[in-house]
């Protein structure tokens, strides 16, 4: 179904250009719902294979959407007109592994020999969680959602190794047991959560201080409920230094033409 037949996907187009425009430089959640948003990741042609390999052996935090050719900015399965140059609200720069700005715009460092990876974001699933009746509290609050560091460790390949980061939602235990159900169709966007409860656990100190994104009030009924998130390869990156790649700032992802419902499982 093309953008011009069903307004929803068209909806999608819409934002991309209006972010293209410079005219939106915030978190996405909750932006064009029904349509497939993903995080992004951007390599030297030399890099590309590795981390392709370490994205097939962590799938949950690295489901992999799409992949571009070198040197082109476009991926032809998520939106006709779409450009990861410029179709992203905010960008990261990295050099040697350091961040070095957060443009709104890659244009001017874009090189020929760069690979973009599409990464499905948890983002997509967030719709039928919020259909069922779940609340998403940092869409709520109109905050990013938070996202930690874990001790979990990534099945290491390559050059690629680094810490599992997760994203959190606070729920009722009635809503987080739907929350695993309804989000065991969406493997494809993270899956169903890697924890619930205890964020100590798995190396979170304090819940209220995020490692990216923004703290969320966690109810004392409530379970902090963790799923694998798309920001992984960033903390793998900090860890391999590449001389240079790009990644999506946190919570500010690719909005695709693709419909969330086209990766339910089942």
């Amino acid at each position: 179904m093309n953008a011009v037949a069903d307004g929803r996907v068209k909806e999608g187009e819409r934002e991309r250009r209006r972010i293209r425009a410079g005219g939106f430089t915030g978190p996405t959640s909750g932006l064009a719902p029904g349509n497939v948003q993903a995080n992004l990741v951007i390599l030297p042609k030399a890099l590309a294979h590795d981390f392709l390999r370490f994205a097939q052996a962590n799938p949950k935090p690295c489901p992999v959407l799409a992949v571009s050719d070198p040197g082109d900015p476009r991926f032809p399965s998520l939106g006709a007109d779409l450009d990861i140059r410029t179709d992203l609200p905010l960008y990261r720069v990295w050099r040697h592994g350091e961040l070095v700005s957060e443009p709104t715009d890659i244009r001017d460092v874009w090189r020929d020999d760069l690979v973009g990876f599409a990464i499905g974001c948890s983002f997509s699933f967030e719709e039928a969680l919020i259909e069922d009746g779940i609340e998403m509290r940092h869409i709520a609050l109109g905050t990013n959602v938070p996202m930690y560091r874990t001790n979990i460790p990534c099945v290491p390949a390559g050059v690629f190794a680094g810490p599992l980061v997760v994203s959190m939602r606070p729920l009722k235990p009635a809503a987080a047991i739907r929350a695993v159900q309804i989000t065991t169709r969406f493997p494809s966007v993270h899956g169903a959560p890697v924890h619930l409860g205890f964020p100590a656990s798995i190396g979170i100190a304090d819940i209220a201080k995020p490692d990216y994104g923004d703290a969320v009030p966690v109810g004392p009924d409530e379970l902090p409920v963790f799923w694998a998130c798309g920001v992984t390869p960033q903390a793998a990156i900090a860890q391999v230094r590449p001389e240079f790649c790009i990644t999506h700032a946190p919570g500010r992802m690719l909005i695709a033409d693709l419909r969330n419902t086209s990766l339910a499982a089942l």
